[in-house]
């Protein structure tokens, strides 16, 4: 069976005595600098909604958002029996463990306590924010795939690839494919939205990205192993299927309620 080899790259990309620079922890540092400049592109369009300093502010509530939502939702979406019996690795986050899912919560949270705190629309400025979102989600799964995790089902396909941590079987490069749909295509839908015109409805953009990723997820997720420790769950679904489900719904609820209002200026 031919296969394309899995270019191995050491996931550590600088080490000096105990500190270690991670390619993980830099495409989280890339995504949300990248998406911070181009929020701040996106504020420029619409002085009204958010200055920029709004958006500077804001990236370290973002931050804060990302790590906590995450850390605590890959805790208890996907390993809760492991972490309650040792709580002292809940904050071991060194040792990997985040959940999308969870940062979504956590940054929405921030969106709601930060726009309350500076009188901002909520809406209109997680509209700035979503669209800049699969910019994270892109670094992301490519860290995914230089870690060599979260790889793909067996398959035949000629593009397989053999991961050193998946067994000897060639697999689906999954974190490939879903850093082309959640990053990539999902950018380019945003951008097309916003270009026209979509922020005249305040909640679209972020019912246009909830919707796209939640669809995205559930697609990939048909190509990638489950989590070792929960296997397929209730109807062969995944547990990234199931979190992905609320996204899409609460997606499309935006997107109806953001086309029941008068367009703004």
């Amino acid at each position: 069976m031919l296969v394309i080899p899995y270019p191995a790259i050491d996931p550590v990309l600088v080490s000096v005595g105990p500190l270690a620079i991670r390619w993980y922890a830099l495409a989280y540092v890339a995504g949300l600098l990248l998406g911070w400049r181009y929020c701040l592109w996106i504020a420029g369009k619409a002085p009204k909604v958010a200055k920029r300093e709004d958006v500077d502010d804001f990236l370290v509530w973002a931050t804060l958002g990302v790590i906590l939502g995450g850390r605590t939702g890959y805790v208890l979406f996907y390993k809760p029996d492991y972490y309650f019996a040792n709580p002292g690795e809940i904050i071991a986050m060194w040792h990997g463990g985040m959940s999308f899912h969870g940062g979504t919560l956590g940054v929405i949270v921030a969106l709601w306590l930060f726009t309350r705190q500076r009188k901002l629309s909520f809406l209109a400025f997680a509209d700035i924010i979503a669209c800049a979102v699969p910019i994270g989600l892109f670094f992301g799964r490519i860290a995914n795939f230089i870690n060599g995790e979260l790889w793909g089902r067996v398959t035949d396909v000629p593009w397989a690839m053999v991961f050193a941590t998946g067994g000897p079987e060639p697999r689906h490069p999954s974190q490939l494919y879903e850093a082309s749909l959640e990053g990539i295509v999902l950018f380019v839908i945003l951008f097309a939205l916003l270009k026209s015109g979509a922020r005249r409805w305040p909640g679209m953009l972020t019912g246009a990205f909830l919707t796209g990723y939640g669809v995205a997820r559930i697609v990939g997720e048909l190509f990638r192993q489950p989590d070792v420790q929960l296997g397929f769950l209730f109807g062969g679904f995944t547990m990234g299927q199931l979190l992905s489900l609320p996204l899409v719904i609460a997606g499309l609820a935006f997107l109806w309620y953001s086309r029941r209002q008068k367009p703004a200026a």
